[in-house]
């Protein structure tokens, strides 16, 4: 087995690698002066199962390349087989048309990961189950399910006095797989999207009086969508709301916002390595996917099952 890394997640790269006791690749990634990416792989990778690890995080095109470019010098490079593991896979947003003429990204990067020589790839909580179907390669798409409700149970409990949150209609089979895990009940946030990146709430279905709510999500970009949902629970007498989200994306004003929103935590992964905002901020906690990263690349590597993990 080889384990390489790109540059958008070196310290989850090196985790992984020290829970599955194997070194990583050594690689040299750099840029010529017209920002090209140029990879040479220093070891020889021949006959070898090889696992590329990088999230598809900001910058997302430079990132995407580099992903691209070390599969392509991996395939050239005669490896065995080529993963591709993609904690975080960008442009899932874009998985279906909006509107007339507009693109179905989610697609386009699951060709160019199939084109460059990728045989498999191994993600986590994609945004869309449909995403699956756009690679004519295997997938295999662990969840942050498991993770979230160990940590939901040690830090609030189960029960009837916990009530797990979808943050909007699209969210609920996410959110009643976690509120099963913890025997909690579950409640729905109803909100009416003007345009993207601006969300607003409309009513909270279920009754969170006096319950501590938790909202789940996959990702948190503006991080708009859950201090809306929070100010919204407060409002209707919650005893206090934390969020779990598995991609910490929080661009812009994100941190800012969180910060000052009626969030007692949100709970995020290292799918996408976190800012130094985000370490500083004091109600944003990080928790690792490193080791389920690596128990599932060690089932791959020896054919065995994944989804036992869930």
């Amino acid at each position: 087995m080889k384990l390489l890394a790109c540059n958008s997640n070196v310290p989850l790269a090196e985790e992984i690698a020290k829970h599955l006791h194997v070194p990583l690749t050594q690689v040299t990634i750099k840029r010529f002066a017209d920002q090209e990416v140029f990879v040479e792989i220093n070891e020889n990778v021949r006959g070898q199962d090889c696992f590329v690890i990088q999230s598809t995080s900001r910058p997302a095109n430079d990132h995407l390349m580099e992903l691209l470019v070390m599969i392509d010098a991996l395939r050239r490079g005669s490896a065995r087989r080529i993963t591709a593991v993609i904690p975080y896979f960008g442009y899932a947003r874009q998985d279906r048309k909006t509107g007339p003429r507009t693109p179905i990204s989610a697609k386009l990067v699951a060709n160019l990961i199939s084109t460059a020589g990728a045989d498999r790839v191994l993600t986590m909580d994609l945004h869309a189950g449909q995403i699956q179907g756009f690679f004519d390669i295997p997938l295999d798409n662990l969840i942050a399910a498991p993770l979230f409700s160990r940590d939901m149970e040690l830090k609030y409990g189960r029960g009837e006095q916990v009530m797990v949150i979808s943050p909007d209609v699209g969210g609920v089979v996410r959110a009643r797989s976690v509120a099963k895990r913890i025997d909690a009940q579950l409640a729905i946030v109803d909100k009416r999207r003007e345009r993207a990146g601006v969300s607003e709430v409309m009513n909270i279905i279920g009754d969170v009086k006096d319950r501590r709510c938790i909202l789940i999500d996959d990702i948190a970009d503006s991080a708009g969508t859950l201090c809306n949902a929070a100010v919204a629970l407060m409002d209707k007498g919650a005893a206090s709301v934390a969020a779990y989200v598995t991609h910490g994306v929080l661009s812009g004003q994100a941190v800012e916002r969180i910060s000052a929103s009626p969030l007692t935590e949100l709970v995020t992964t290292d799918s996408i390595r976190p800012t130094e905002a985000v370490e500083a901020c004091k109600n944003i906690r990080v928790v690792s996917v490193g080791p389920l990263m690596a128990e599932a690349i060690d089932r791959v590597a020896h054919e065995r099952s994944v989804s036992v993990l869930f």
